[in-house]
């Protein structure tokens, strides 16, 4: 594999020449405990898991200073192992979850709502209509707040397709800010992977989350 760093570096600056405040999140769930500390060294500070497992193998080995993202779909029944060991969720996306994390969590936790923009059947997340109401009812769960919202675009090359996808999550992200909502000042917007996360810097993303173009992968993990 190659090293990280140098691809690190230049994926830093291509997102810059768009915008400066651009977070990259280093996807390590396809890479070990060895490949995620090269991630460290190289200068990375967020890092993604979606599997409990990979998770906890991961904050029990590394003691480095980083921020830890869970980006994947977390099952209710799977909340007590995780909440308490991240500092970031990118999946929330209903009420029961929500219950869960306010039941579980020891400390607020800054969360994504992940809205479904391309309506895909297979794709998780709300309905776009259904997230403003969404986010007002978590007004009263004090373990919670809603940092931005999440969404994943289509498998497709057709460039103008991911990018109305980016544009229909920005205009919504920006829609729930306006609302001054103490528990969801929702300012961020975490889209964009390793095939497009350049359109997503250009829509306006703030994180950016990037697995195998950035760590690659190893058959091990």
């Amino acid at each position: 594999m190659k090293p990280i760093k140098p691809v690190f570096e230049q994926m830093t600056n291509d997102i810059k020449t768009i915008q400066k405040n651009v977070q990259i999140i280093a996807v390590t769930k396809q890479v070990g405990i060895e490949r995620t500390r090269e991630a460290i060294r190289a200068g990375i500070r967020h890092l993604g898991e979606n599997r409990p497992e990979g998770l906890a193998a991961k904050r029990a080995a590394i003691t480095d200073e980083v921020s830890w993202h869970f980006i994947g779909t977390l099952q209710t029944r799977k909340v007590k192992e995780v909440i308490n060991q991240i500092d970031f969720l990118h999946s929330l996306d209903r009420m029961s979850l929500a219950k869960e994390i306010q039941k579980r969590a020891n400390h607020q936790v800054d969360c994504f709502v992940q809205v479904n923009i391309s309506q895909e059947e297979s794709k998780s997340g709300l309905a776009p209509e259904e997230t403003l109401q969404f986010i007002k009812s978590l007004e009263d769960f004090d373990k919670i707040r809603i940092v931005g919202l999440m969404t994943m675009a289509p498998n497709t090359t057709d460039e103008n397709t991911i990018r109305q996808v980016f544009k229909g999550l920005k205009a919504l992200q920006m829609e729930v800010e306006a609302k001054n909502w103490q528990h969801a000042p929702c300012t961020e917007c975490s889209m964009g992977m390793s095939n497009d996360y350049l359109i997503a810097a250009q829509e306006g993303a703030t994180f950016v989350r990037i697995g195998t173009a950035l760590v690659g992968t190893e058959s091990e993990a």
